[in-house]
């Protein structure tokens, strides 16, 4: 897939300044530090381009939801990350705005890295204000825009929208890779196709699942979001977690899909035949697997069962494409990660297969599963919201304000 907007291939940065938006914001652990970096590495290949070029960088991103200057969600760790996986020095401002961010960049020899703060620490942020874009233009000194955060890019917001009306604005290299990755795995996917669903809610991925009702070959169905399928179906699931008001979404679901394929339309809907269930949630639960009709009124389904697990390695053996967006049960307790795990290994050792894993908690998932950080899979996206609207088809506002292909 050819991308439409300009990159920095496409622009003469060399020596310039440029303002790069990247998306650092990284898991925490519960002592907030730094838990997962891919996001920060997903970002290396533009910086070393840019350094390449011997440009002045720039760089802005947020960190969590921080309500005002929370010190805990400073991007000031991120900085220090940064600077050791470069393997050169990063300077942080505490600030994204102002004075002190002017003088200081514009003192700032050349092919020097910069980090300004949180741009959530201010409200003008996700509110997509003018002039605090035109500020961050301004004080920032850059010759170019740069958008290569692929998370926040379906977010219209002054560091993702309006700053692109005061510098002329392009795409980096993650985001050319995440675009045109997912966009050839939905569009011209090698076949089949399969796509493998999970996560808590349909509410969540309605449109998603439309797409793959039209483009994939076989859809299977786990975590919290097949309880809610399988309630449909009217079995009972218990005290599971599910949606009670979506049935007449998914009976539309099952509507297209009838019109696709007949009355094979349960063999291209795949939804799990036994689950692993238990009465509580915590590190002292026990995994049982039973069939889907034999859940008892206590018990909580937490994970696809094994003969499910089975099921679906068997379908994915062949598979030219598979797209996997959520967990397939409470993976954050190791007894109720087996279906998450055991797919992750089919697709690790399956090299013919290409494999794109959404965002989110699926990304953050394979990631302290594969020894190899994400190298065993075709693609692991930085994006959750992102992939899942462009795997929809959905225009985002972060790309469309680039800069056009020339023609």
């Amino acid at each position: 897939m050819s991308f439409y907007k300009q990159t920095i291939r496409d622009v003469p940065l060399d020596g310039k300044t440029v303002l790069v938006r990247a998306d650092y914001n990284v898991p925490l652990d519960e002592d907030n530090h730094i838990s997962d970096d891919l996001r920060i590495r997903a970002s290396l290949p533009t910086l070393e381009y840019l350094i390449k070029r011997g440009c002045k960088i720039v760089i802005i991103s947020h960190l969590g939801r921080p309500e005002g200057r929370d010190a805990a969600l400073s991007l000031q760790q991120v900085s220090e990350r940064l600077a050791v996986l470069l393997g050169r020095n990063v300077d942080f401002i505490d600030q994204t705005i102002g004075d002190k961010v002017r003088q200081l960049v514009k003192r700032a020899p050349s092919s020097s890295i910069i980090l300004l703060e949180n741009l959530r620490y201010y409200a003008e942020e996700e509110a997509n204000n003018t002039d605090f874009a035109k500020q961050i233009a301004e004080d920032s000194g850059a010759r170019y825009f740069i958008q290569d955060g692929f998370g926040v890019v379906h977010r219209a917001h002054a560091s993702t929208d309006a700053i692109t009306a005061y510098l002329p604005s392009v795409a980096g290299l993650l985001l050319e890779t995440e675009y045109t990755r997912i966009t050839e795995a939905m569009e011209r996917p090698k076949r089949p196709l399969i796509a493998v669903m999970g996560g808590a809610k349909v509410s969540d991925k309605i449109g998603i699942i439309e797409r793959f009702v039209e483009v994939a070959d076989t859809i299977i169905i786990g975590g919290a979001m097949a309880n809610t399928f399988l309630a449909y179906k009217g079995f009972s699931l218990g005290a599971s977690k599910l949606e009670t008001d979506q049935n007449d979404t998914i009976k539309a679901i099952y509507a297209a899909a009838e019109k696709k394929v007949g009355h094979k339309v349960d063999e291209f809907i795949v939804l799990p035949t036994d689950v692993a269930v238990s009465t509580s949630i915590s590190h002292l639960s026990r995994r049982k697997n039973v069939p889907i009709n034999d859940v008892d009124n206590d018990e909580i389904a937490l994970d696809i069962g094994d003969a499910t697990i089975e099921t679906m390695t068997k379908l994915i053996a062949d598979a030219g494409t598979v797209v996997w967006n959520g967990t397939l049960g409470y993976a954050e307790l190791s007894e109720f990660a087996h279906g998450s795990a055991r797919l992750s290994l089919s697709l690790a050792v399956q090299s013919a297969t290409t494999s794109i894993i959404g965002g989110g908690d699926t990304a953050d998932f394979v990631l302290k599963w594969d020894a190899q950080e994400g190298r065993s899979f075709t693609h692991v996206s930085t994006g959750g919201g992102a992939s899942l609207e462009l795997m929809a088809g959905k225009k985002l506002p972060g790309i469309e304000c680039l800069l056009d292909v020339r023609k």
